[in-house]
């Protein structure tokens, strides 16, 4: 018989919820995002994970739950329990430096910094943040914004000026 360490079979749960791919940017993993924050498994085997939405209003969330389920059952884990964290807020700056060569291989804008949150109340502002992503076929920044969302409300949609090919870019949050 085989026996692993809890540091072992912790690693082996963290790889296979790790890998599990996004339902809306399916070139990136959870991991890649950030999305996934924790894994802990008890001394009796069950594995408990942490996922943290873009946006509280995720439509993806469900589906991410039921993906990480199935992938850390499939890897042998019985009893699984998927947990949602909402604080810290999720930011684009989990975005690993691997998900934003993905994102741009695959001709998608990868965000900028988030910008920086002030502690205590949130200032209303009336005014769309814009900003001018580089073209991720050309790299320059002579880019125009076409519509604030894309195919999901967590992109832009964009053009770019001197190649003038349409691209999405991932917003910064």
């Amino acid at each position: 018989m085989v026996t692993t360490t809890p540091n072992e079979t912790r690693r082996r749960a963290w790889k296979a919820a790790a890998a599990v791919t996004d339902p809306e940017l399916p070139m990136l993993t959870l991991a890649d995002l950030g999305i996934l924050r924790e894994v802990e498994v008890s001394e009796e085997g069950a594995v408990a994970v942490w996922i943290t939405p873009t946006y509280s209003g995720c439509p993806a969330l469900a589906e991410m739950r039921v993906d990480v389920d199935r992938a850390l059952r499939t890897a042998g884990f019985d009893d699984v329990e998927v947990r949602t964290a909402l604080s810290p807020a999720w930011t684009t700056d989990w975005i690993t430096e691997e998900g934003r060569r993905k994102l741009t291989e695959h001709g998608i804008s990868a965000p900028g910094r988030a910008p920086a949150r002030p502690s205590g109340p949130v200032p209303l502002t009336l005014l769309p943040t814009r900003t001018a992503p580089r073209c991720p076929r050309c790299a320059t920044a002579d880019t125009e914004e076409l519509s604030r969302f894309g195919s999901t409300s967590c992109k832009s949609l964009h053009r770019c000026r001197s190649c003038l090919e349409p691209f999405e870019h991932v917003k910064e949050i």
